[in-house]
């Protein structure tokens, strides 16, 4: 039996993506690439975007790395696991939350992230610590007993975000968390990401917003057509592209992109 890592050696990246590649049968149009060739890594501390207009691919390689979606060609791993070799100890290791809160209406607020954390296998003890932790910090104490039905559009994403990290996991993906919300709520999103930073968790963060990966992100790859344009820190970028207005750098580079 294959013995496999409980995580990367230090300094490895906590999510290593090379050369990956997806195609779809479409029945019109034939074989189509989502992805082409995509490589980047992540590291532990880090926050990572990918930005990129709708149909980009984003969505796609994020449900690689949290194995929903198998590759068509080359390699993801995710806290040192092959997401195609191993993927339930790659879920064991991510929390993934999307635009789409997929709220049961009748569950309460707690019995919700309750549920998800029996779904990993939390020892009960630790899961209830863990919940009255996370109710405490996300400020929904209040709000425990109210039902998915009765939910505010914010109060859903909250409890989205709560069942995303009950387990405590060190890589965490965010595809368009804020979509559709309200500037406060996604305000408070953005901030709970950013804590979850600090506290050393590896996180990709997917998004059209141009203002959310200015404020939060310490490398960007910009997508387009399933293939990675540019990559690095806003300052490589600017150097590179002799761009400061990342909102100008990134229409050129999409422009340039469907021209050629």
């Amino acid at each position: 039996m294959i013995q496999t890592p409980d995580e990367p050696p230090a300094g490895q990246p906590m999510i290593h993506v090379e050369n990956l590649q997806k195609s779809f049968t479409d029945m019109r149009r034939g074989q189509v690439s989502a992805l082409s060739g995509v490589s980047f890594d992540v590291h532990a501390g880090e926050i990572f975007g990918l930005l990129g207009p709708n149909g980009a691919g984003k969505t796609t390689a994020l449900r690689i790395l949290s194995t929903v979606l198998r590759p068509t060609g080359g390699l993801a791993t995710v806290a040192g696991y092959d997401v195609s070799l191993h993927p339930e100890a790659v879920r064991a290791h991510i929390g993934f939350m999307s635009c789409n809160t997929g709220i049961y209406d009748r569950m309460t607020a707690w019995e919700m992230v309750e549920y998800f954390g029996r779904l990993y296998g939390m020892p009960e003890a630790f899961l209830q610590q863990r919940l009255d932790e996370i109710f405490t910090t996300l400020q929904m104490q209040e709000i425990r007993d109210v039902l998915g039905s009765k939910m505010s559009t914010g109060m859903k994403q909250k409890v989205s975000i709560a069942r995303t990290i009950i387990h405590d996991p060190p890589v965490m993906i965010f595809d368009e968390p804020t979509s559709g919300l309200d500037v406060l709520v996604a305000r408070a999103v953005l901030k709970t990401i950013a804590t979850l930073k600090s506290q050393g968790k590896c996180i990709i963060f997917s998004t059209h917003i141009m203002r959310e990966v200015e404020k939060l992100c310490d490398r960007i790859a910009i997508i387009h057509q399933g293939r990675i344009l540019a990559l690095g820190t806003r300052a490589e970028l600017e150097q590179r592209y002799g761009e400061p207005d990342m909102e100008e750098l990134f229409f050129e580079l999409i422009s340039n992109s469907e021209a050629a």
